[in-house]
């Protein structure tokens, strides 16, 4: 069970109480976040849907918690759940950390590029509006991409039609509505310089890696550091750990075997790339929510830094013969390179196969 199906049952619980009549809520929650237990949690994911149905719900978040964890309970994919503190739901998943794994990364494969995507805010079409300047005007276009990632259809509106290099080089839409949105507008510090001397990709990361109220570094010499290919630029470290799992793939196949879910080792970095890839459909939400690309940007950076120590060892060596573990490794790497593709193509920005 993946995150995201994992937020869908834990609503699914709260919607047939709400029906049966066990809980008083007027209106359900959208989307149930679930993540990492925090301190004092346990198991593999806490929610606090509990803390946040009981005030509406006129019950205490225990309450409500143990309401809901007896209904989790009679979920065959669900092991265990304990309530803590204030109301939290720990859940542990049926299978051990192995069969989780694999259900993970056969997610990750099942889902392509589209791992994270929901329809959690199907029926919302928000109106975004931009100032009319190329960084808002970028901006506004990701955070559009994200939205549609989960079930949105927003439309977007500028006082004034964007220029015809920025639809050109920068991927802009055409199709922008020249009036005023209902969103609050979109208006990060704006580009001190024209970004499009940096072609598409590098100047939308340029745009949108830093936050929208810090100045992105554009011009003069701050060009060439978007466009070097070496480790100091976080861009190329993505779109490198992209194109070295492509090429690992290609590889592989040479060698006569395919990625295959698998248990793996239970060390640290292995299982900094897992929990990445776990949390990539919140960082997806995140970024919806606040409208605010820049997380799903260095999340992409945090997950192509803690793959690049695990890619050495993905292949077999000299006459070693491939094995479970190798398969294992390379379904691992092929998942975190989708989720860096996935993420890079809401961006707008492509993920290469060689670099």
């Amino acid at each position: 069970m993946t995150p995201v199906e994992l937020s869908r049952t834990v609503l699914h619980a709260v919607r047939r109480a709400v029906d049966e009549g066990e809980l008083a809520v007027a209106v359900l929650p959208e989307r149930v976040v679930v993540a990492p237990p925090g301190p004092g949690g346990c198991g593999d994911y806490a929610t606090n849907v509990a803390l946040q149905l009981a005030r509406p719900a006129g019950k205490p978040g225990p309450a409500v918690a143990e309401l809901l964890r007896t209904r989790l309970l009679h979920v065959d994919e669900i092991s265990d759940v304990v309530v803590t503190g204030p109301g939290f739901l720990n859940i542990s998943l049926a299978g051990g950390a192995d069969a989780r794994l694999a259900r993970l990364v056969r997610g990750i494969l099942r889902a392509g590029p589209r791992y994270g995507h929901t329809r959690d805010l199907a029926g919302q079409a928000p109106a975004l509006h931009a100032a009319p300047e190329v960084r808002a005007l970028v901006l506004m276009d990701s955070v559009a991409r994200v939205l549609r990632s989960q079930g949105a259809r927003p439309h977007m509106h500028c006082a004034r039609p964007p220029q015809d290099a920025w639809i050109r080089i920068l991927g802009l839409p055409s199709d922008i509505t020249l009036a005023p949105g209902t969103d609050p507008p979109l208006r990060p510090v704006p580009a001190p310089a024209d970004p499009t001397p940096l072609g598409r990709h590098a100047a939308r990361w340029a745009l949108l890696h830093p936050a929208p109220h810090d100045h992105p570094r554009i011009g003069g010499a701050e060009n060439d550091a978007h466009l070097a290919q070496r480790e100091t630029n976080p861009l190329f470290r993505v779109r490198y750990a992209h194109a070295r799992v492509r090429a690992l793939l290609r590889n592989a196949a040479d060698l006569g075997f395919t990625p295959e879910p698998g248990p793996l080792a239970s060390d640290g970095d292995t299982q900094a790339v897992i929990q990445l890839l776990s949390d990539h459909p919140r960082v997806l939400a995140a970024t919806a929510a606040h409208r605010a690309p820049d997380r799903l940007a260095r999340h992409l950076v945090t997950v192509a830094d803690a793959l690049a120590p695990l890619l050495p060892d993905v292949l077999p060596l000299g006459d070693e013969k491939p094995s479970a573990a190798h398969r294992a490794r390379l379904a691992l790497a092929e998942a975190a390179g989708t989720v860096l593709a996935g993420g890079l193509s809401l961006l707008g920005i492509d993920a290469p196969d060689h670099l």
